[in-house]
């Protein structure tokens, strides 16, 4: 049973952080939603407005959340920007572009990741979702600061699993290909656009935020416990080809 059970999900305030929100409600969990733009979260979550790239807010943050909330059992590192359309290939990536991708996808994930650690050693017991992308198993074209923050968040995710597993602490990652969120629908509104990125994907459909908070909620329960250090993909097809 999850009823009672502490969980935060970053960038809890729109896309796969908000339908994970709603999933984690759904099942019991009692949730702490970071995100700098809220929103409207789950009426019972406690909500703090939060830059996950400020280490010193994202202490706060998670001291709210267990003042109010208990112990954190599972982070759902969710937050994550593409960048703007100057973050493209190397040579032509401003290196401002570069750092605030890096920012958010890759130091989120560890300054949260390392905010819940010592709580979770102490309860001798934790998970930590990072919702990372199919971008950091293959490129993305065109995208080489997002590829590479989502390699480093996978990469993290590995590195915990390895570090905290005999500590009873487990670490995996939600690779998602193409969803139709806030983040990508400046592409996928423009129909020529959705429908090459469709006729990459065999299924030949974009999955909807909801497709994705399933697999979170999975991996946030008790079936699959003996899973750690993985990367669960769920891309239609796309990287299979």
């Amino acid at each position: 049973m999850n009823r009672g059970r502490v969980a935060v999900v970053t960038g809890g305030g729109s896309g796969i952080g908000r339908a994970t929100c709603e999933r984690l409600e759904g099942a019991g969990f009692r949730l702490g939603v970071l995100d700098l733009d809220p929103g409207e979260p789950p009426p019972a979550a406690v909500t703090v407005r939060t830059d996950v790239a400020d280490e010193a807010a994202v202490q706060r943050a998670f001291a709210t959340i267990a003042a109010e909330l208990g112990p954190v059992e599972v982070l759902v590192n969710n937050a994550g920007i593409t960048g703007s359309r100057l973050a493209t290939v190397c040579h032509e990536t401003p290196v401002e572009e570069w750092d605030r991708v890096q920012a958010v996808n890759a130091r989120g994930v560890f300054l949260c990741t390392r905010a819940v650690l010592p709580g979770m050693l102490a309860a001798g017991a934790g998970h930590i979702i990072t919702v990372a992308s199919v971008a950091g198993l293959v490129a993305f074209p065109g995208r080489c600061a997002y590829s590479a923050s989502k390699g480093a968040a996978l990469q993290l995710t590995r590195s915990v699993a390895v570090d905290y597993a005999r500590h009873g602490i487990r670490a995996n990652a939600v690779c998602p290909g193409f969803v139709d969120t806030p983040m990508t629908r400046w592409r996928l509104d423009v129909p020529e656009l959705r429908a090459e990125v469709e006729a990459r994907i065999p299924l030949g459909r974009v999955a909807g935020p909801d497709e994705i908070a399933e697999a979170v909620a999975l991996l946030a329960g008790d079936r699959l416990g003996y899973m750690n250090g993985a990367a669960l993909v769920l891309d239609g097809g796309w990287t299979a080809q």
